[in-house]
């Protein structure tokens, strides 16, 4: 297990790491599946809470796999098999997923994420022997690994009024251990390569959305009832996905990391825009359900469970690669969308509200960006010419 090359041009993701991902989607939509069934029941707070507990044990397994293959992606038999390994983790997380939201029982998940720990301390104790170079950073994080599973394990003898505390702080250790590790000496990451692997996983949260929107369809065609509602729905959902895919490929993002702390931010940050993905597939079949009569919340709970996780991706997409290629006047309208997206749960129709600050968003972002970018190609053809 030899390390790959930081600079190594034209780096594409793996079929391995593809199947890896499509694995990880299934967790996906089991905790966003669990967290509209919550909302829709009038458990929208439990719901939310819950959510984020168990996507962070998604998101966090999924990001150190995807962060170690970048760097020592040998494909060989004994990494297949350690990367099916984790794969089989995640299905049992998965498994797990609506015990441990609505009667927090994380035993069933608990069981899930350390397998998947434990299988990727595996591939880096065969980077440790293979590699003296990155020795030390392979043992502290495998090190970091196993001491933290270990506190997971008494996280399940934790009092469930405890319960949420107890999750924080174990989840603010298990996030500092590649601090620990790559304090030592960074792994060769390659910037291209980690930044598309991250672009396709936002994709295929965004799939789940168009499939939820896609149910609306359905129901309207099947049911004949609310056509005009559930068509608006759908319509809408179109709408906000493609202008959340939009704004996300605004930017080439490999530009955004070059050095630790920029990674890390990167990586972390991601959190967010890949839980704010998920909730957004919940908060559509949410609005179906009220739309049939079937869900028991309020209206403002039902709008939020839309408008919410829609502002707070943009957001997170504006903080981490748009805010420094805006001017202040677009930073100031793209912000103002976002306000707007965020104050729709007030207002009378929470979808064409929400599509509207979406189609503003994404005129100041197609303005701002797309001329800086045509600028930037006029500027090489000019030099060119010279050249």
């Amino acid at each position: 297990m030899k390390p790959r090359d930081p600079n190594e041009p034209h780096r594409a993701a793996s079929p391995l790491e593809l199947f890896f991902d499509l694995v990880f989607v299934v967790a996906v939509a089991f905790s966003s599946a669990q967290l509209h069934h919550m909302e829709t029941h009038g458990h929208a707070a439990e719901g939310v809470v819950g959510y984020l507990m168990i996507f962070f044990a998604i998101w966090w397994a999924w990001m150190n796999f995807t962060w170690f293959a970048t760097s020592f992606g040998t494909d060989d038999w004994l990494y297949r098999v350690l990367t099916v390994l984790q794969m089989g983790g995640v299905l049992i997380l998965a498994a797990g997923a609506s015990r441990a939201m609505e009667e927090g029982d994380f035993s069933l998940g608990v069981i899930g994420y350390i397998i998947m720990r434990l299988a990727l301390v595996g591939q880096w104790l065969r980077a440790a022997a293979n590699n003296p170079e990155y020795r030390p950073t392979a043992y502290r994080y495998a090190i970091g690994i196993v001491i933290i599973q270990v506190m997971w394990v008494g996280y399940l003898f934790v009092p469930k009024s405890l319960g949420v505390i107890a999750f924080i702080v174990l989840a603010l250790i298990e996030i500092s251990v590649p601090l620990f590790a790559e304090s030592k000496k960074t792994t060769p990451w390659n910037a291209h390569h980690i930044t598309e692997r991250y672009g396709l996983f936002t994709l295929i949260l965004l799939g789940e959305s168009i499939l939820a929107s896609t149910n609306a369809v359905v129901d309207a065609i099947e049911t004949g009832h609310h056509l005009n509602d559930l068509l608006i729905i759908s319509g809408s959902g179109l709408l906000i996905a493609a202008g959340m895919w939009w704004v996300y490929f605004a930017r080439e993002h490999h530009e955004h990391i070059d050095g630790i702390r920029s990674s890390v931010t990167f990586g972390y940050f991601h959190y967010f825009i890949f839980a704010a993905a998920g909730a957004f597939s919940a908060g559509i079949e949410v609005a179906i359900d009220y739309i049939g009569g079937e869900a028991h919340l309020n209206e403002i709970v039902g709008a939020a469970t839309l408008s919410v996780p829609v502002a707070v991706f943009f957001l997170a997409v504006w903080w981490l690669t748009l805010r420094k290629s805006l001017s202040g006047v677009g930073s100031g309208f793209f912000l103002l969308g976002v306000a707007v997206m965020a104050a729709a749960v007030v207002v009378p129709g929470v979808w064409s509200v929400t599509a509207v600050a979406v189609g503003a968003i994404l005129s100041v972002v197609a303005v701002e960006v797309g001329s800086r970018a045509g600028s930037g190609l006029a500027d090489e053809a000019t030099l060119g010419q010279f050249n």
